[in-house]
């Protein structure tokens, strides 16, 4: 979680990067608040961002803002969708319905950030259903991309839930709505962004990555966000990172709650 605060008077714009998770960005601004866009969707208020969702904006007077970012797994389960949300944005309304609104004004009350955290928690702990809605398997293979950074292999991870890797591959998209192998190249791909914000050369992310070369990591930043490695390196939604800005990023709680605002002027 991160907390966002403009200090701005006029209306920001900024480029949302490819993240690997389904984002929520709950707009808790008094006024005109956030604005969202896409190729062919425009809206306002709080919004559910899924994967690989194309060339998305957000900005407007947003005054205050929490982001939330949950696993597919996980979006899976507090929200109720996995794969309709891929590749899409929309309205928390939408996803909540009257749910949404009750959930804002819990938040936008709170007298802290750290409040708003816990609220926060105990607001998806409350939606997450009794029953896991992915297959072990899928989720196994979902944390095990993650946890090697995107360095995997469809095949070897599909010996290792038991499955064919036709079956693994139908299984994940049906219910995370991304193949195994797009899954890996997007994990990877934010690997490498953090890396590049964090200062490294191209040419050292590329080897540390998996890329072949640097063609290569050029040709996979620029197939995920429309950007050169040098443009993503700046982008301003990788601010709040604590592996990107590792020097100025406060003590994590378990919450993973963050009250360093991004300077969004």
């Amino acid at each position: 979680m991160a907390g966002f605060r403009q200090c701005a008077p006029v209306p920001v714009d900024i480029a949302m990067v490819a993240h690997p998770s389904v984002t929520l960005l709950v707009d808790l601004s008094e006024g005109e608040g956030l604005v969202y866009d896409t190729h062919d969707r425009h809206g306002r208020g709080s919004v559910v961002v899924g994967l690989l969702p194309g060339d998305l904006r957000a900005g407007g007077r947003v005054g205050e803002c929490l982001q939330i970012r949950l696993e597919p797994v996980v979006a899976a389960a507090v929200l109720g969708a996995s794969t309709e949300l891929s590749g899409t944005v929309v309205s928390l309304d939408d996803v909540w319905g009257c749910d949404a609104e009750r959930a804002e004004d819990r938040l936008r009350a709170a007298d802290s950030w750290d409040e708003r955290f816990t609220i926060a928690v105990d607001i998806l702990g409350r939606r997450l259903g009794p029953q896991p809605r992915v297959d072990p398997e899928v989720a196994y293979t979902w944390r095990r991309t993650l946890s090697r950074r995107g360095r995997v292999r469809v095949d070897r991870l599909a010996d290792e839930v038991g499955w064919s890797r036709k079956r693994l591959s139908a299984r994940f998209r049906s219910q995370l709505g991304i193949t195994p192998k797009r899954a890996a190249r997007l994990v990877r791909f934010d690997h490498a962004a953090h890396l590049l914000a964090a200062g490294h050369n191209a040419a050292g992310v590329a080897a540390e990555s998996g890329y072949v070369d640097q063609p290569h990591l050029h040709r996979e930043v620029k197939s995920f966000t429309g950007l050169t490695p040098t443009a993503v390196a700046v982008a301003p939604w990788l601010a709040i990172d604590d592996v990107a800005w590792p020097a100025s990023s406060p003590t994590r709680s378990p919450v993973a709650g963050d009250e360093r605002i991004p300077d969004l002027s």
